[in-house]
């Protein structure tokens, strides 16, 4: 495959999950005065975000092993599909029980879409390019995170409901270029048939995935995947209500604080991230930003006034914007030919922390408003603490093998 044509399947791929992390990014502003529609709050909220999640953890494992025997396209256009239908439906919601279904089906969209691409971006670079690649998907997802916010508050001023139709459309134009321009990537597809010939192999179920999942060699990663996502979520889905109560914000100043620090996040991701990962390695990236958002995420507490407020969220958002690309580019690189696995794992993981993260969040909330953010930095420092001692006794693993 040429240079350009890689560089043409990165950038739709880019596009795809910018398109589907915007819309995520959407809600976040729009969903406190949303909800006040209904009548209902800040538990129904991190019930919400938590049923995203729910479904994302729930068919990512089957979504990425899926892509590994038949390709991603397929599964990414359906994915984008069902995103655009479910957007739609939220915004035309007319009772909460339809909001539970309209978000669970998003999350089904979203995991059908996430695991493949990452997958995806792994079957198209050597392992030199993987930083990179991994690096400019994340940058997608930062910047579709941090755009979508922004434009959430812009079109409430529309109505409440636009920013979810608005949504929708555009995942359902995603899916068609993604039809037209795509090429159906089947990685490894001559020792798949192969395998399959040797040895008729049962689909495996979630359970059996889960257990298969403890056995990889990153699993511990996979761990501190859903640490810091617990925790992250925790922040995000608490966040929004956070400085409605507290501050009195409206969905655009929330949109505004949300996406200078994504704004700023994504231009650092873009230039130095791939710098960083070859002078320092991926692991000291993730120890010393997880350390940085368990302080930024306790710091929370005491801010008053709009710029200290948006200064550390800034800081927050840029901590957690360099984790990810360097959790992704760690498990892809141990990953070996289970790309699909790996990556519809590494995205199980992180959902089920996106799910119990935002559900206590709007829990606590209710009860007080500063616990989310004390049990969330907690999470994240035992987080470091577990990544910090699992990378000492793999170099120390290492050091004993050489001196042999």
């Amino acid at each position: 495959m040429s240079q350009k044509s890689k560089k043409i399947i990165l950038f739709i791929l880019m596009f795809n999950m910018f398109i589907t992390m915007g819309g995520i990014g959407i809600v976040i502003p729009v969903l406190p005065s949303y909800l006040e529609i209904f009548g209902v709050g800040g538990q129904v909220l991190g019930f919400l975000i938590a049923c995203f999640a729910l479904a994302q953890f729930l068919l990512s494992p089957v979504a990425g092993d899926l892509s590994d025997r038949y390709g991603r396209k397929v599964f990414i256009i359906t994915g984008l599909i069902i995103y655009g239908i479910s957007q739609i439906l939220f915004g035309l919601a007319n009772e909460v029980w339809i909001l539970f279904i309209g978000r669970f089906l998003t999350g089904v969209g979203a995991a059908f879409i996430m695991p493949p691409i990452m997958a995806y971006v792994a079957d198209i670079t050597t392992e030199e390019e993987r930083g990179k690649g991994m690096g400019l998907l994340g940058a997608a997802i930062s910047l579709g995170f941090m755009i979508g916010p922004g434009i959430g508050g812009f079109l409430a001023t529309v109505n409440l409901h636009f920013p979810f139709h608005a949504s929708g459309v555009v995942a359902l134009i995603a899916a068609l270029l993604s039809l037209i321009i795509l090429p159906n990537v089947k990685p490894q597809q001559k020792m798949l048939n192969q395998q399959a010939q040797a040895k008729p192999k049962s689909r495996e179920n979630l359970l059996q995935q889960l257990v298969r999942s403890v056995k990889t060699p990153y699993f511990i990663l996979l761990i501190v995947v859903f640490t810091f996502s617990f925790g992250i979520a925790n922040f995000q889905s608490t966040l929004s209500m956070f400085l409605t109560i507290k501050f009195d914000y409206t969905p655009t100043d929330i949109a505004v604080v949300i996406t200078i620090g994504g704004f700023v996040g994504v231009i650092l991701q873009m230039f130095i991230i791939n710098i960083l990962f070859k002078k320092y390695g991926e692991m000291k990236i993730i120890l010393i930003n997880l350390v940085a958002a368990a302080i930024t995420m306790f710091l929370m507490i005491f801010v008053n006034g709009y710029f200290v407020i948006l200064t550390v969220a800034t800081l927050f958002q840029i901590s957690t914007i360099f984790i990810r690309p360097a959790v992704n580019t760690l498990v892809s690189k141990l990953a070996g030919k289970d790309q699909g696995f790996a990556a519809g794992m590494n995205n199980a993981y992180m959902s089920l922390g996106n799910m119990i993260g935002p559900a206590l969040a709007g829990i606590l909330l209710e009860w007080s408003m500063p616990s989310p953010f004390i049990l969330g930095a907690i999470i994240l420092l035992g987080c470091f603490a577990l990544a910090y001692g699992w990378n000492r006794k793999k170099t120390s693993t290492i050091l004993q093998a050489e001196a042999k």
